[in-house]
């Protein structure tokens, strides 16, 4: 499921909500009656749980709490620690790196899939699983795929009903710092992890808003939805076919779907752990290309064959 802080916000038109939020529901009704006894969601950060100080390209929590950015839910997750640890032995012993936080700050991008499809995010236990999406420099694609294979091995070891989830992308290109082009203060947010004041954190909901408005009306010089690359993505992911991602370069990432569309690093990683347990197929498939939430915003179900 792709994620976009515009939910949260005033802006987008009512009709393209509704739309999604249709989509959400059947997303929804699938995963109820899946009725899944541990979740495990790859998710990005966004400046509010990782910084350049010291920036892991994957990190496991054995314990989470949401930081309530864009109206999402604040304090702790229900993560098994003992769940969560096994996971990352595993993965390291299948010669994926991994990193381990016990005390993970999460936000929007793992909270908010959640509260769609639970209402309450902390009702189910939760693993959270960080893939660095935004911070350059980036590993290749194909590390993602080893992640999610890894730890897709070892859920299947586990005699649980386990969803998991990959949540961004696709194609997009909001308005997030740079180590390059950081101001002092910005510096001292992204690298040093210095917490914003509540006027920091509305000035940064204005100029998403601000953004969002820009692109949907054509006046924008962030990178524009790309629907085209966008649907080959998902073409790739529904056919299984998921090696063929291997060979896209972060550089084609980027210039293709923008700065954030690494994001699909969530959904390689998802998928791949899916995959682990052999054939898939997808089910509810969703995609709109929602300048107004500065997204290719996409939704797909799926499960082994």
């Amino acid at each position: 499921m792709s994620h976009s802080p515009l939910l949260n916000l005033p802006g987008p038109p009512k009709d393209l909500i509704d739309d999604i939020d249709s989509a959400v529901a059947q997303a929804r009704d699938y995963v109820r009656g899946f009725d899944p006894e541990l979740v495990v969601v790859f998710a990005p950060d966004h400046y509010n749980g990782f910084f350049y100080k010291l920036m892991p390209p994957f990190c496991i929590a054995t314990a989470a709490t949401g930081v309530g950015d864009y109206g999402t839910h604040a304090g702790p997750l229900n993560v098994p620690e003992a769940i969560a640890m096994a996971c990352a032995e595993a993965v390291l012993d299948a010669g994926v790196d991994l990193a381990i936080s016990a005390s993970m700050a999460v936000d929007h991008g793992t909270v908010q899939p959640l509260e769609k499809l639970f209402g309450d995010p902390t009702v189910r236990q939760v693993v959270p699983i960080f893939i660095n999406s935004v911070a350059t420099p980036l590993g290749p694609l194909q590390r993602c795929r080893a992640l999610g294979t890894a730890v897709g091995h070892h859920l299947a070891t586990l005699d649980k009903r386990v969803l998991v989830m990959g949540s961004g992308g696709l194609s997009h290109d909001p308005p997030i710092a740079t180590l390059a082009t950081a101001t002092p203060q910005v510096a001292d947010r992204i690298v040093h992890g210095k917490p914003m004041t509540s006027e920091q954190r509305q000035d940064r909901q204005t100029a998403v808003i601000e953004a969002a408005q820009a692109l949907t009306e054509g006046r924008s010089d962030r990178r524009p939805i790309n629907p085209a690359w966008d649907h080959r993505f998902l073409e790739i992911v529904d056919s299984g076919q998921l090696a063929d991602l291997d060979l896209w370069s972060n550089s084609f990432i980027t210039h293709e779907g923008g700065n954030s569309a690494h994001e699909i690093r969530t959904w390689v990683a998802a998928f791949a752990a899916l995959a682990a347990a052999g054939p898939y197929q997808t089910e509810v498939r969703y995609y709109k290309a929602a300048a107004e939430l500065i997204a290719g915003f996409a939704i797909r179900t799926a499960a082994p064959t």
